[in-house]
């Protein structure tokens, strides 16, 4: 049980570094350390597959929330190759989080992520 729990919270912590990098580069390194090359994310707002379109769903959610950042809430609950966990978006300046919401991930033999299903949660009006 402890080597998936330690690979389930392996790969939820490069999905929230892939999340929160800063830059292009690191973003797509973190994209590519996070993601299988066929990976792929689906959610109510987005169904994106590879690591270009991935790294770009990222970059449009930062350029739509500038100085904000993506924090897990709570453990990360997983068995087989699958897991879930909770996250919200928090400003960076006053802590608001106006979008939160869980993920279900699909894990790989090497533990990198095949599939995210995401479900929305909070989300402002007009987002």
């Amino acid at each position: 049980m402890s080597a998936n729990t330690d690979r389930y919270k392996s790969a939820v912590a490069r999905y929230f570094e892939a999340w929160n990098a800063g830059d292009p580069e690191a973003l797509a390194k973190a994209v590519a350390a996070a993601w299988s090359v066929e990976g792929t994310y689906t959610d109510p707002l987005a169904t994106v597959a590879g690591h270009t379109e991935i790294a770009g769903l990222i970059a449009g959610a930062h350029e739509q929330f500038p100085g904000f950042a993506f924090r897990p809430l709570g453990a990360v609950d997983g068995h087989h190759d699958t897991a879930r966990f909770a996250w919200e978006l928090v400003s960076e300046a006053d802590g608001s989080a106006p979008v939160a919401g869980f993920d279900v991930i699909t894990l790989d033999a090497e533990g990198r992520i095949r599939s995210v299903l995401g479900f929305l949660d909070r989300v402002p009006a007009g987002a």
